[in-house]
């Protein structure tokens, strides 16, 4: 009986390890295939992490920190710039590749489209431009390129920025410590509100800016729409939003159009008025917009004082450049289109700021079939991610890429770099088929927030700080300062 036990134990233990081998062949016969020109091609190389987690608390401990390709560049080191690894339960093709980055949002909705969780999905909406797919997604950033071309910035925004920002600033005192966080959340929201949807009342942008606090919060939650939960607090704040939207379309079309309306002068009057769209299409179109341009112009602000903050000689030639404009102009007055476009170094600052601390550091998107790229296949279904950051922050790329330097983008070297419409080495508005509509928005809003800002204030950081980008791009402590008023 004893030796029958053992006979069974080790053909127990051969059949198995049989079954394994065979098992581990089939897979990585499956990771091949023969690609159109006859070559074999394999799937990216990389970890699987841990059983059901696979790699994704590193990847948010990365991220949650102030250099955010940490683990993205461990895995470089071990498997090359384009590498597979387990996220958020499923596998990914992650990219730090600048080449293969623009491939993917070149390829957009022909080999990739975008691929984003659930609860992101539910709050900016079905008829989202960030959301949706194919001719309507062409169709919506039609739109919202047309609005905010320059041209159009020159008319209908330029002089509306200067009074919100204004307005705003002046509200601040002489020997306050403030968190400049705040500040500037409230200077994108007004900003975004007045010209999107064309309200000013102040009652009315603060509750927006409350509803608009926890719908952001609720971007990356966990999907239970139970009371108590981010997420269940993130829809009833996107309810509320859409519910003042359709307010306003309401108002808009009671006053049919009048050229007198208040209103009719934001970015929704005009969409009424140009455009034959849905009510529902239109709220979740203004919503989509709300979203991307507040972030991106708060994050951005509140990142150049920061790093201005860190760099005394850039500090300095930036006050001098704005000074200069200041000084043809006197105390009271408004920004010409001319003086915005006199503030090289101010774009510089810009540039670098998007560079280091831009709020896209990777993008979400999804194999729309079998891709061919190099020796590799990403097979239908996969989850691919783009890492924009990782590129940005390459020594090989950038010398001294983790440094404040916004001189680098004076060197002639760097000219073609700089196109942050064209170039695989810089994209901090993305690219492609979702290149960001509203990207000359940001950068004129974010150049004269720092003229004003610059040119009435003085500062002291009164608390140290550092960046995380997750749930959202942030300063940990707010960029707490104490201010006071420029008398020179």
């Amino acid at each position: 009986m004893e030796e029958n036990y053992y006979v069974i134990c080790a053909s127990s233990i051969v059949v198995s390890t049989l079954f394994f081998i065979v098992f581990v062949k089939i897979l990585r016969t499956k990771d091949k295939k023969i690609g159109k020109n006859g070559t074999s091609l394999k799937f990216p190389p990389g970890g699987r992490g841990w059983p059901l987690i696979g790699d994704s608390l590193n990847w948010y401990n990365a991220v949650a920190g102030s250099h955010p390709p940490a683990f993205v560049e461990e895995q470089v080191k071990r498997y090359g710039r384009i590498f597979s690894c387990s996220l958020f339960g499923k596998m990914a093709v992650v990219s730090a590749d600048p080449s293969f980055n623009r491939f993917i949002m070149q390829n957009e909705g022909k080999l990739f489209q975008s691929s984003y969780p659930k609860s992101f999905r539910d709050l900016v909406g079905k008829n989202g431009l960030i959301t949706v797919h194919g001719e309507q997604q062409r169709k919506l950033h039609a739109i919202a390129s047309s609005m905010m071309r320059l041209d159009k910035l020159r008319v209908h925004f330029l002089k509306d920025i200067q009074m919100v920002m204004l307005r705003t600033l002046n509200n601040l005192h002489e020997d306050q410590t403030y968190l400049l966080q705040d500040v500037c959340r409230k200077v994108a929201i007004e900003l975004m509100v007045h010209q999107l949807m064309g309200v000013s009342s102040e009652s009315e942008v603060n509750q927006m800016a409350g509803f608009f606090s926890d719908f952001v919060d609720g971007c990356l939650s966990v999907p239970i729409n139970l009371p108590g939960f981010t997420y269940h607090t993130a829809m009833k704040a996107r309810e509320n939003i859409i519910s003042k939207i359709d307010k306003t379309v309401e108002k808009i079309k009671d006053e049919q159009l009048s050229a007198t309306s208040e209103a009719r002068n934001g970015v929704l009057g005009r969409l009424i008025e140009e455009q034959s769209l849905p009510d529902a299409v239109v709220a979740d179109f203004i919503i989509n917009l709300l979203f991307a341009g507040n972030e991106t112009t708060a994050k951005t602000m509140l990142f150049a004082v920061y790093f201005l903050s860190q760099s005394p000689k850039a500090l300095q030639e930036i006050l001098a450049e704005q000074d200069g404009i200041r000084g043809t102009s006197g105390d009271e007055y408004m920004l010409t289109w001319e003086d915005y476009k006199a503030m090289p170094f101010t774009q510089c600052v810009i540039d670098e700021t998007l560079r280091i601390g831009g709020i896209a550091i990777w993008l979400m998107r999804e194999a729309k079939e079998d891709v061919e790229y190099q020796e590799y296949v990403i097979p239908k279904g996969c989850f691919v991610v783009p890492f924009l950051s990782a590129v940005h922050l390459d020594e090989n790329i950038y010398k001294g890429a983790v440094n404040f330097n916004p001189w680098r983008w004076m060197d002639p070297d760097n000219k073609e770099k700089r196109n942050w419409r064209t170039s695989s080495f810089y994209s901090p508005f993305g690219g492609g088929a979702r290149f960001c509509p509203g990207a000359e928005l940001a950068r004129l809003q974010i150049a004269i927030f720092l003229h004003f800002f610059l040119t009435r204030y003085r500062w002291s950081q009164v608390k140290e700080d550092r960046m995380s980008f997750f749930p959202s791009a942030r300063l940990v402590n707010g960029l707490q300062i104490r201010i006071s008023k420029r008398t020179d």
